[in-house]
């Protein structure tokens, strides 16, 4: 399935803003990601194997939380990073 990923996390993916990925849940999608892309995961997700706050993750256009939302192939994934500053 096609993974989008948003400017800051790129260094991870050689630069790529859509990857293609696989996975049944979306937790198996971020650890595949991140076997793929090292470090990529701890941009995505906290120490408590969370969602981080400043993160939003879209599975065809609908908000997803949890990791074991169920993943099917033609899935298109869009990760979304907030950005602050001042």
């Amino acid at each position: 399935m096609k993974v989008y990923v948003p400017t800051p996390p790129r260094s991870y993916t050689e630069q790529k803003g859509e990857v293609e990925a696989e996975g049944s849940t979306l937790g198996e999608l971020l650890s595949g990601l991140d076997r793929r892309y090292p470090g990529l995961r701890f941009r995505i997700m906290n120490e408590q194997d969370g969602i981080r706050e400043h993160i939003k993750v879209f599975v065809n256009e609908k908000p997803a939380r949890d990791l074991s939302t169920t993943l099917r192939p033609a899935d298109r994934i869009h990760i979304i990073c907030a950005l602050s500053g001042g």
